[in-house]
């Protein structure tokens, strides 16, 4: 409950892989109405730098834009019960063969609280171990690893039409205005 706003009752509307929709009736004093939201797991994110301080990406084809993408590593929180740092450390390791030993929570925000319940954790991992990726999925058995500098990534994100918001979020609190010019 949220002030005199409160969740009078839920139907599930659609369920998928990935997320549910409610639509949920919500009651502000004597007046109700209704809201379609995406019950989500909740997802955590990588953003992973090497001995020679290179940012590894992620290079994988995302239907929702029907392209290839550069993005930090990532996972939906589909393990029930498993913390979030063990989904951290399984998806590096599937999608980028990497194994950390320092670990650094970077924090966690709402994706898009407007109409999904989706919570971001995001990490930091450092002092790696390189083994073999184990890819989940066809985009991600189709994927490539990418190891950019800092300042080749500061030119690549630049010259991209649009970068992901847990990226951009994940940069900024490791480097700070990393995107800045200057």
């Amino acid at each position: 409950m949220s002030g005199s706003f409160h969740v009078e009752g839920a139907d599930v509307v659609f369920n998928s892989y990935v997320f549910n929709v409610e639509r949920r009736t919500i009651r502000h004093g004597a007046e109700t109405f209704q809201r379609d939201v995406a019950v989500h797991p909740g997802a955590v994110a990588v953003l992973v730098v090497n001995s020679e301080g290179e940012i590894g990406f992620i290079r994988q084809y995302r239907a929702t834009f029907d392209e290839v993408l550069m993005e930090i590593p990532a996972g939906t929180r589909d393990v029930p019960g498993e913390p979030t740092l063990e989904t951290a450390q399984r998806e590096l390791l599937e999608e980028m063969g990497c194994r950390a030993k320092k670990w650094t929570l970077l924090g966690k925000f709402m994706n898009s609280p407007g109409w999904s319940s989706q919570v971001m954790t995001i990490y930091e991992a450092r002092d790696l171990t390189i083994s073999e990726r184990q890819p989940a999925g066809p985009e991600e058995r189709s994927s490539s690893v990418v190891w950019l500098s800092p300042a080749k990534l500061k030119a690549t994100l630049r010259s991209a039409s649009a970068i992901d918001s847990t990226t951009a979020i994940a940069l900024h609190r490791v480097f700070g205005n990393f995107l800045d010019e200057s």
